[in-house]
């Protein structure tokens, strides 16, 4: 079972923070242990094993979840979310490679060295332009490592066709993800108001998307989105620095 940052109430990068156990029902908590002795006296029915921490009300408030943990859903079952939208479509991907990729025609032309900057439309590119057109944004950042894998160097490749279809796509190095405490976890968010988080497996195949409108997760995934479009550079000049220093 894999922990999953909730969010935290810290600038500084240490405790207080929550997390998920997922697979459980459960809340992880970090935080200062009490070591106040009048207090710990008046603890109840405490085993061995058990520790008690502090967290301000704050932590609680903005991202203890308030709902069921949502169930795995087919990516299909979100489809139509990408024309119904109101606003803003926007994605975080934090994977080195994805599946989808490896199996999709342009990646054996990518690897022959054939450019794929562009390319005819397609059904995903031809809804982003009828999006658009209508003023509505489709927007990503992508997590990228030092040097980038091969997958995350063909998505630089391949994105002048999503960008040409009007998507703005920009990137961020895992490093300064990393000091801005970005999720670990792809998601699409969709109007600040449905966040759709993505579950992969060790193949990096989708294997669907667990849907929800809790206020406490879209609250940290909006955080996210803000921190991470703040420090990311477009796809162009993201490129061009990863060239000059190949």
């Amino acid at each position: 079972m894999t922990l999953r940052f909730l969010g935290t109430t810290s600038d500084d990068g240490d405790c207080p923070t929550l997390y998920e156990i997922e697979g459980t029902d459960e809340i992880l908590v970090q935080g200062e242990r009490e070591t106040d002795p009048e207090h710990l006296v008046e603890l109840r029915d405490v085993k061995p094993s058990e520790t008690f921490v502090r967290v301000p009300r704050s932590l609680l408030t903005r991202y203890a979840p308030k709902s069921d943990v949502p169930q795995l859903q087919p990516f299909a079952s979100i489809a139509h979310l990408f024309e119904e939208f109101r606003h803003t479509a926007w994605r975080l991907e934090t994977r080195r490679g994805y599946a989808s990729d490896r199996t999709s025609p342009k990646w054996a032309r990518w690897l022959a060295g054939e450019d794929i900057a562009s390319g005819p439309a397609n059904a995903w590119r031809e809804n982003v332009r009828a999006q658009t057109a209508q003023g509505k944004r489709f927007e990503r950042v992508r997590i990228v490592d030092e040097p980038p894998t091969q997958g995350q160097q063909f998505l630089m490749a391949s994105a002048p066709t999503n960008t040409a279809a009007g998507e703005d796509i920009r990137n961020l190095t895992r490093a300064e993800a990393d000091r801005l405490r970005l999720p670990d976890f792809d998601f699409w968010l969709f109007d600040s108001k449905i966040l759709a988080r993505f579950a992969f497996d060790e193949k990096d195949t989708t294997l669907g998307v667990y849907v929800t409108e809790d206020p406490a997760e879209v609250l940290a995934a909006c955080q996210a989105r803000d921190a991470g479009w703040h420090h990311a550079v477009g796809t162009e000049e993201f490129a061009r620095r990863v060239r000059s220093t190949v």
